[in-house]
Parts: C-alpha cells; sequence; structure tokens
C-alpha cells in the first residue's frame, strides 16, 4: 500500500457527511497513527445542492457513484447509503471486484449479503469492514473477532436498536404515551423523521442480530425465518404496570446456540429493574456476550446518530492503513458452518399477557380455565376494575411455558365477546 491513499465517500446523509468531515479535520491524527496520509478524492450522493451540515467539494462530486470507478483511482471506499440490495449493493460489489477496500455501516446489506460480499472480498484479497452496523461506536464486532477469538461463544444478547430504547425509557420517564414519545424522538433525530418502521418493528435489531451470530459462532449469515417482534404494540400502561412489578420493557436481540441450532430472536422482553439490561437507558446499546473460558462480557455506549458510527467507520479505516487483510466474517467463508436452526415453538418464557375485558361476572374464570387448558399455569394475577366504563384490565403472569401453547391458547380468546381486544403478550426474560 502506498503512503497516500485515495478515498471515496458514497452517500452523503447523516453519517456519510459526518464522515467526511470527520476524515477532513482527522487527517494529521490518521497519518500520526498509521504512517498514511489519505487524499479524498470522490464523494457522491442522489442531490448535490441539498442542505448538509458541512460543505462538499463540488470539483470531487460524482452523482452516479459507478462513475468514480471509471475516472479514478480509489484504495478505500466507503458506503454510506444505507439500502439492502440496489445501488448500495452495487457499488460494494464493483468495489470489491476492482480490489478496493470497503467500509459500510450497512447492516441491512450485510445481514442478505454478507456470505456472497465476504467471499468476494476474500477473493480479491481486500477488506469488507462493518464494525458500524452493529452497536454504533462500540466495538463490538472487533471484540468478538479479535479480543474474543479463542473463546467459545454461547449467547450474545443486547440492546441493539437506540430507537427503540429511547423510547420505551422515554415512556418511562414522561409518563407518554408512545405516538408522542416518538414524535419527540424524530425531532431529536433518533428517529426517522419520514418512517421510522424499520427500528420499532424489530427489523434493524434483527439484521443485527444475523451478523453477530455469523461472528460468535463461525457461522454463515443465515436466512430462516425467526421470532421478530418490535414495540409497536407496547402501551403506556404496560410500562406502568411493569413498574410496580419492579420490572421494566427492553427491546432485546438474542442470538445463542441451543442444543447444537441456532437460535436469534428480536422482541420486547419484561426484565428485573435490578438486573444490569434493565438500567442501560436512552439510546444507549449495551452487548452481553457469554462464552467460554472468559465468561460474561458487557460492551456499553452509543449505538446510534452520526458521531458514534463515524467512530466506528474509522476505526475500521485505521485497520485497513494498518495493513491487515482480514476474513471479513472472522474466518474463510468456505470453513463457516451452516448451522441448523432451533425450533421456534420450543422456545419457553414466563409470560405478561393483558386482557381488557368486560367487567362481569365469571371473565376472569372463562381466561385461567383456557390457560389451565394448554397447560399454562398461572404465578400472579392484578385485576384492575374500571367501574365507570364497565370494564378491567387483567394481566396474569404466568410461568414458563412453551411459543407454540402460548400461541395456540391466545389465538383461542379472539372469539370470546368478553375480551375487548386481543392480549398484550411481553416475555419474561430468563
Amino acid at each position: 500500500m502506498n503512503n497516500i491513499i485515495n478515498i471515496a465517500v458514497v452517500g452523503l446523509g447523516q453519517v456519510g457527511i459526518y464522515l467526511l468531515n470527520e476524515l477532513n479535520t482527522k487527517k494529521k491524527d490518521i497519518e500520526l497513527k498509521t504512517g498514511k496520509k489519505i487524499n479524498i478524492v470522490a464523494v457522491s450522493a442522489k442531490n448535490i445542492n441539498k442542505k448538509r451540515q458541512f460543505k462538499v467539494n463540488k470539483k470531487i462530486f460524482y452523482k452516479n457513484p459507478i462513475e468514480i470507478f471509471k475516472n479514478q483511482k480509489v484504495d478505500i471506499l466507503f458506503e454510506a447509503i444505507g439500502q439492502s440490495d440496489g445501488v448500495s449493493k452495487k457499488v460494494v460489489e464493483t468495489a470489491l471486484k476492482n480490489k478496493i477496500h470497503v467500509v459500510t455501516p450497512n447492516k441491512a446489506l450485510i445481514s442478505k449479503h454478507g456470505n456472497d460480499l465476504s467471499k468476494l472480498a476474500e477473493k480479491n484479497k481486500v477488506n469488507l469492514e462493518f464494525e458500524a452496523s452493529v452497536a454504533g461506536g462500540i466495538p463490538v464486532l472487533r471484540s468478538i473477532k479479535e479480543g474474543l477469538a479463542t473463546n467459545k461463544i454461547s449467547k450474545v444478547y443486547g440492546i441493539l436498536n437506540g430507537t427503540s430504547n429511547y423510547i420505551l425509557s422515554e415512556m418511562e420517564n414522561s409518563n407518554k404515551n408512545f405516538s408522542d414519545v416518538l414524535k419527540k424522538a424524530q425531532k431529536l433525530g433518533y428517529a426517522e423523521p419520514g418512517n421510522p418502521k424499520l427500528d420499532l418493528n424489530g427489523f434493524d435489531a434483527f439484521a443485527k442480530v444475523r451478523i453477530l451470530s455469523a461472528l460468535a459462532f463461525n457461522s454463515k449469515i443465515s436466512k430462516h425465518k425467526s421470532l421478530m417482534e418490535g414495540i409497536e404494540n407496547i402501551e403506556l400502561k404496560d410500562i406502568k404496570i411493569a413498574n410496580q412489578l419492579d420490572l421494566r420493557v427492553k427491546l432485546l436481540g438474542i442470538s445463542e446456540i441451543k442444543n447444537n441450532q441456532l437460535f436469534e430472536t428480536v422482541h420486547p422482553c419484561l426484565v428485573s429493574k435490578k438486573s444490569y439490561i434493565g438500567n442501560v437507558n436512552g439510546v444507549m446499546n449495551a452487548v452481553i456476550i457469554e462464552g467460554k473460558p472468559v465468561g460474561q462480557s458487557i460492551l456499553q455506549g452509543e449505538g446510534a446518530g452520526p458521531g458514534p458510527t463515524s467512530s466506528a467507520l474509522l476505526s475500521d479505516l485505521l485497520s485497513i492503513l494498518r495493513g491487515n487483510i482480514k476474513k471479513p466474517l472472522g474466518v474463510s467463508v468456505s470453513k463457516l458452518k451452516s448451522l441448523k436452526t432451533y425450533n421456534v415453538n420450543n422456545y419457553s418464557n414466563s409470560l405478561y399477557l393483558r386482557f381488557e375485558v368486560k367487567d362481569k361476572h365469571g371473565v376472569l374464570s372463562q381466561i385461567t380455565n383456557r390457560l389451565a387448558k394448554y397447560k399454562i399455569s398461572i404465578k400472579r394475577i392484578i385485576q384492575t376494575p374500571d367501574k365507570k366504563n364497565n370494564k378491567a384490565t387483567i394481566v396474569i403472569i404466568t410461568h414458563k411455558t412453551t411459543e407454540i401453547n402460548c400461541n395456540n391458547c391466545l389465538s383461542v380468546f379472539k372469539s370470546n365477546k368478553n375480551i375487548l381486544k386481543s392480549p398484550t403478550l411481553i416475555r419474561l426474560l430468563g
């Protein structure tokens, strides 16, 4: 590698423009730490005239990023467009085929095409780095690939979506409902102003779970259909009741090996307020890694926003500049295991079930009889009447039961006229 390194940045949204500014302002620092001078030779975005936080050099601007490869010699390309396919995939593939190192924060792309792109990077002896794709500025992927490389990891789980975590924390702190807090999150830039759906429905966290699984278990990125739920159905009422029970609602991503099979899931969990994970609030992310002989390792930090993301992108850049050609997924793609998927029907948890019912005699026994029929035993019942509206809220905490039991049982409640809406279900962790 020469001492002068040519860099292209494709995608100038919040992350891309912040990164560009960091590259420009930290050139001396980068040279000091790596002995290499960086030179930005190309930038690309859909619109040159869009108002941006930092200035763009129009002389090196390309509307079509594919033109960069014809006109410039590029050593390292940053892809910050963020699509799982389309131009994001095309740019990354073209760069790797042209023996150009790629750095990206794009978890949608890596979780969908990571196996093939890693193969391409290996074939062309270049790096494909994606530290910023999981947990923002926390160096979790590097910790698994390098710091914990000889450990046998059995489970990785945690809070992987800052937007959801902020909303759940803020609902508890402010006593405001979901839609009000979402608006505040959008104003503060924690949630997408247009369509925050991927943060709220669990998809964003699930893409990160898939990447974590591959690195933790030396396996191919899985394509199995899995249990994925977001936070859209969590109401302020649930957060208040959880509070009374000394619990908190958190959206958790979980990946573990059960009976030599891979189990991946994202769903809201009730966790103890005394637990570590129960006290990771706001936009913070936390990843807990369980392995041997290290035991439990915890990494926590800001998981969203252009600052933490750029921190991880520059960390990847420095790794490349120091001359490390590494396997993107930790080991060669040809040596990655194809793990069988664990049957989600056997997943077992204690459950929090909230029923909104007509306040009349016999409704509670209808519910408890139904649960008994499906062998779901009850640990605790909280009944709150609303005399004015002739309604009541019934919350039941169950002992552990399997996913299939729980689904079969809940589907039966749909036909009960005394139950006013579908029951709310939240699983308890552990």
